[in-house]
């Protein structure tokens, strides 16, 4: 088999990547890398000739899933012409949503990464899940400390909501949750 371009490398990384940032946020970071691979049409051979190590690889995922919410966030100020309070409400109705519950993968990466990053998910995933916390959690405030404790609401009911999926608890969450921070704005 040929070898690929050097363009064709870099598209090859950004699509393992972006599968990488879906999966780890479906089904945990103890994805393997035969499954990665799989996901991206690849061969597990290619995995180390694109990242040094799976902990690479989820640096890179994490950053792309930050860069992903990032970029919902401007489109809810895009939205809400600009209008700050507007987008912050239209971000946690969206966050508080069924949608967002039942679809992990395109997902949050704050409720979604949360218990991989408790356990052990390298230094460099850490920092940059650290970073993306403290970004949203930021662009959710209205004051100083409200931003964390509206972050820690939604992160909280989405991870019981979709621990519950199933049950009528599971909406009853969710609605519980958008109603006091409905209540806050």
């Amino acid at each position: 088999m040929g070898r690929v371009s050097q363009a064709q490398a870099q598209e090859n990384r950004k699509r393992v990547v972006a599968n990488a940032s879906r999966l780890f946020r479906e089904q945990g970071t103890g994805v393997s890398v035969a499954d990665l691979m799989k996901s991206a049409g690849m061969t597990q051979g290619g995995f180390y000739k694109q990242f040094a190590s799976k902990d690479a690889l989820v640096g890179e995922a994490a950053v792309h899933a930050f860069t992903q919410l990032e970029a919902r966030r401007a489109a809810e100020l895009e939205a809400h012409d600009g209008r700050r309070d507007a987008a912050r409400q239209g971000m946690i109705d969206h966050y508080l949503s069924t949608r967002h519950r039942d679809n992990a993968g395109d997902g949050c990466p704050t409720a979604a990464l949360a218990a991989d990053m408790a356990r052990d998910a390298g230094d460099a995933a850490h920092d940059v899940y650290i970073e993306g916390v403290r970004d949203f959690a930021q662009w959710l405030a209205t004051d100083e400390e409200d931003g964390l404790a509206r972050l820690a609401t939604m992160v909280g009911a989405l991870l019981l909501a979709r621990a519950t999926n199933g049950s009528p608890l599971s909406d009853e969450i969710l609605h519980a949750a958008h109603a006091a921070l409905s209540d806050d704005s």
